[in-house]
């Protein structure tokens, strides 16, 4: 049962012998920066940077639905890049618009 699981896998065009598994499976370490970034203080947050990430996480994520055979890795790794992308972006945005608040509210 494992073994024909296994060689499933294998044979399939997205599978264990085809870049199509391998590329998604690296990018998975841009994800994992990205959420070990979490505790990286928000000043020192990129826009640019992230409005790439979160892009192109959705970008991608799209894509690897609709190509033939369907790529879950793909699909799934730039999800979550997305998503770390616009959890970055939403820290920034948080940290400039209370800052700014707060410089506002000492000026008074």
């Amino acid at each position: 049962m494992a073994s024909s699981k296994l060689k499933a896998l294998w044979n399939h065009p997205a599978g264990l012998k085809t870049i199509h598994f391998w590329g998604p499976t690296f990018k998975w370490g841009l994800s994992i920066a990205n959420i070990a970034d979490f505790s990286k203080p928000p000043e020192n947050i990129s826009y640019p940077q992230q409005i790439v990430v979160a892009a192109s996480g959705l970008i991608w994520s799209r894509y690897g639905m609709v190509i033939t055979p369907r790529n879950w890795n793909l699909s799934s790794v730039n999800f979550a890049m997305a998503g770390t992308g616009f959890y970055q972006l939403a820290r920034k945005l948080r940290h400039d618009y209370s800052s700014e608040r707060e410089r506002s509210a000492i000026d008074e």
